[in-house]
């Protein structure tokens, strides 16, 4: 009897409800998730990040709603039986069904869309901090610059007189 109620417990304890989604691609590219390709029909868990190319996809997730996710899109999506939320890095995402709407995150900015309407990152916004800075390079080679002639300089200042130590008696060991 106790071998049995400790099975049954340890069945109960590990049978967590943990929600999952459905992923459904809508073209003939692959869709990835979590960096590996996935196609229709893959199970997306909470925490997911999931990139389009040049397909959409449709992520089914039972009673949280229903979202699509359109080409040249990259996003992490979390949720469970009833709030889903998305950090969208760049593209867009539309809420096809949802009871509570979508949180969508895109670059410190929040919002909610509801069924019917979508959100997308502003235009530029996804680029790297580089292509953000412009020129920035050219204060570096200036700073880099400034030092190569100051060493220059302090260089060829003096009559090539080295004085190491002043004028003290150096006294080495004989061998």
């Amino acid at each position: 009897m106790v071998a049995i109620l400790a099975t049954y417990s340890m069945v109960a304890l590990a049978n967590g409800s943990k929600a999952s989604g459905e992923l459904i691609v809508n073209g003939t590219e692959t869709v990835t998730v979590n960096g590996e390709a996935a196609k229709s029909g893959r199970t997306i868990f909470t925490s997911s990040m999931i990139s389009t190319q040049s397909s959409s996809a449709t992520i089914n997730l039972g009673t949280a709603g229903m979202i699509e996710v359109a080409p040249n899109t990259v996003m992490t999506i979390a949720f469970d039986t009833n709030a889903v939320n998305v950090d969208l890095a760049s593209g867009t995402v539309t809420a096809l069904k949802s009871a509570n709407g979508v949180n969508v995150n895109t670059g410190g900015k929040s919002s909610v869309i509801k069924a019917g309407e979508s959100a997308t990152t502003a235009p530029g916004q996804d680029k790297d901090d580089e292509e953000k800075k412009g020129g920035a390079w050219w204060l570096w080679a200036l700073v880099f610059g400034g030092a190569a002639a100051g060493i220059l300089i302090a260089t060829s200042q003096g009559d090539n007189d080295i004085q190491l130590g002043g004028n003290g008696t150096v006294v080495s060991p004989t061998r």
